[in-house]
């Protein structure tokens, strides 16, 4: 078959075969759009290409104008059916999809075939609106390859090269413009707000919500998606002390959990800060925040209020959430400093302490008889003996499952005294609920527990798998508000290690033990897996990431490099060497005859003789003669140019003379 396809293609005439690379450009180009084009526009596109190639190989004609206008006209139509509107990015990108293909079937004239390749060009661009991640860039790195092959086969007049030699001139083209294009990256201003992206278009990924309710974490949990990555500058907490704050979730309406913060007055928010105290050690670390529809900034817990934040104003609020000002779905960097032995707001009022001692009537009999308990023992022996009871509790016959099954209205009755499975939220939500109805304040805080670290680059990242549900109670005017999560008592591995492990997934296809294989952290699966995120985090990090801010801090670094005369004296080196490798393998590959001439010629210039274009070897002996110089040098040069003359033009004695190059270089050495 390929024996067959290769003769096929020798067999074709150039036309045809221009043609067809042309096609083959313009299908790469396509190709990564058919995941978000309608289905009826990738079909169109398909019909149309194959169209175009059955055309091409038969030799038949293009199709008539009055085909192809109410056929462009209906396409269009349907554009404006499918979006309800001409304009934006979905839109506009199906237009140019249809336009390039219907325009292949168009090409009249030579300049048609440069429009079609301008348009592949900006059509290749629009890739970047869905997808910039590595691969992507590689992928549009190959197709302007071959687009620049398809524009550099319409340039030549006579005989074509092979095919590998124009995608290697392609390619030789496009590595001497990408250092401008780096150049430009680097220095050319930056602009604030994602470049990529056109208003009301982006999606954004919601993540995690502002509200709780059974089974909200269990969806986020089976994601793998990356929810953020994070950095320490130095020493990192314990894995079981990584809790990454959100959204504090304070009131319940007997289904959901849901907040109530509002950003504080800047005033208000002094005030709170000082009701924060640090003890401990301290671990400053930077977060790169992925994309998504949120408004809260994950925060290790407790973390320094106001953290420094790229391209946004923090807020605090009083349940200590921190908040950028607009729901954010671009990439976000901030760095802080957390504290995990810490106090936090211990002298609040009891009038403010009952917003979270607040529950709806008429729910859970049996869970308010349990509670009634409880507050009895937490008077006779106080709170923390009433934490240890519940928690005990959760210890003896719970179990912790992403599938905990469905409950009822008394959500909380049947989770505790009934199905006694469920995840994360099904503990913090029922523990605090015992505690207010025990009469002890307490909420619940949504965010991420741990986090994988990778060796090779030392950050951790962390997914939406990592997810988890924690509670929160205050403990009086000495201790205020402290973390207990009911979830460590019931499956304490969850805490020291990850989800995945906790919970092992049942891989399809018989495919287990290579999921096992994955998730050992020493293996050579793991190994290439932290190589491939690391790269990944580095792209984002320098390359999506490269705002106005990095780049001020990344120019002021370079020219403080460039201060050091150590540096540019290095720099100097390296280019002068690599000048001379380059022009002696220059010199080495030039004809040695020519490469004589040219010595010689430089030699005539230091004496105020310069060659004229169109001056040969004979007329310049002529010039030679006259030139006041010893007898003997003017021998030697005239006998320079009479054998340079002969081997050049092919006289007959001077290609019998043994070795004539050998006498040439030695005239050239005698006439110095």
């Amino acid at each position: 078959m390929i024996a067959r396809l290769t003769g096929m293609a020798g067999r074709l005439t150039r036309d045809k075969a221009d043609t067809l690379l042309l096609l083959l450009a313009a299908v790469m180009v396509l190709a990564p759009h058919f995941g978000h084009l309608p289905l009826w526009t990738s079909a169109t596109v398909c019909l149309t290409l194959f169209w175009r190639g059955a055309i091409t190989l038969r030799g038949s004609r293009l199709p008539p104008m009055w085909l192809l206008l109410p056929v462009s006209l209906l396409a269009m139509g349907g554009v404006y059916l499918t979006f309800r509107t001409l304009l934006g990015r979905e839109p506009g990108v199906t237009m140019l999809a249809l336009l390039l293909t219907f325009k292949l079937l168009e090409m009249h004239a030579r300049r048609d075939l440069f429009v079609v390749i301008f348009l592949s060009f900006f059509l290749l661009l629009t890739n970047f609106f869905y997808s910039q991640s590595i691969l992507t860039a590689l992928a549009m790195i190959a197709t302007i390859i071959v687009l620049l092959s398809a524009q550099i086969t319409f340039q030549f007049t006579g005989s074509v090269p092979p095919l590998a030699a124009r995608l290697k001139l392609a390619g030789r083209v496009f590595l001497i413009a990408a250092p401008l294009g780096v150049l430009l990256f680097v220095g050319f201003p930056r602009i604030q707000g994602p470049l990529w992206g056109l208003p009301g278009d982006a999606g954004g990924k919601s993540g995690m919500s502002d509200t709780m309710s059974p089974g909200s974490m269990t969806s986020l949990a089976l994601s793998e998606e990356v929810a953020f990555r994070a950095r320490f500058d130095g020493a990192a907490p314990p894995q079981e002390q990584l809790y990454w704050r959100g959204p504090v979730l304070s009131n319940y309406d007997g289904r959901t959990w849901s907040r109530i913060g509002r950003p504080l007055h800047p005033v208000a928010q002094l005030r709170l800060a000082r009701q924060l105290a640090w003890k401990g050690p301290s671990y400053p670390y930077e977060v790169t925040l992925e994309p998504g529809r949120r408004q809260f900034l994950f925060m290790l817990e407790l973390s320094d209020p106001g953290p420094s934040v790229d391209g946004g104003n923090p807020a605090y609020t009083a349940e200590l959430e921190q908040l950028v000002g607009a729901s954010s779905d671009k990439r976000m960097r901030y760095t802080s400093v957390a504290h995990p032995n810490h106090v936090a707001q211990p002298g609040l009022e009891p009038e403010v302490l009952e917003r979270w001692l607040q529950l709806p009537q008429g729910f859970n009999p049996r869970t308010l008889r349990y509670a009634a308990q409880i507050q009895a023992l937490r008077a006779e022996r106080g709170d923390d003996v009433a934490i240890a009871t519940v928690l005990d509790m959760f210890r003896k016959g719970f179990e912790y499952t992403l599938e905990p099954g469905r409950l009822g209205r008394d959500e909380i009755d049947e989770f505790l005294f009934d199905t006694r499975k469920g995840f994360c939220e099904h503990f913090s939500g029922s523990f605090v609920y015992v505690m207010r109805a025990a009469g002890l304040p307490a909420r619940v805080v949504n965010g991420y527990q741990g986090g994988e670290r990778n060796p090779v680059d030392g950050y951790y990242t962390v997914r939406q798998s990592d997810a988890h549900a924690w509670s929160e109670v205050w403990l009086g005017p000495q201790r205020g508000w402290t973390r207990v999560d009911p979830t460590a008592a019931v499956a304490p591995e969850r805490i020291r290690t990850s989800l995945a492990q906790t919970l092992p997934q049942v891989a399809p296809f018989g495919l287990q033990g290579l999921a096992d294989l994955a998730r050992d952290q020493t293996s050579w699966l793991a190994q290439m897996r932290f190589g491939i995120s690391a790269m990944n985090n580095a792209w984002n990090q320098w390359i999506l990431d490269y705002n106005p801010n990095r780049q001020q801090d990344f120019l002021r670094a370079l020219a403080a490099a460039f201060g050091d005369w150590r540096l540019l004296a290095g720099l100097a080196l390296c280019a002068g060497l690599v000048w001379w490798m380059k022009y002696r393998r220059t010199e080495r590959a030039r004809d040695p005859v020519d490469a004589a001439y040219l010595a010689f010629c430089r030699q005539l210039a230091r004496h105020g003789v310069d060659k004229a274009p169109d001056e040969g070897p004979l007329d310049l002996a002529q010039r030679v003669r006259q030139l006041k110089l010893p007898h003997e040098k003017i021998v030697a040069m005239t006998g320079f140019l009479t054998l340079y003359g002969a081997l050049k033009y092919g006289a007959p004695a001077a290609q019998r003379e043994d070795n004539p190059v050998a006498r040439l270089n030695s005239l050239l050495k005698q006439s110095r």
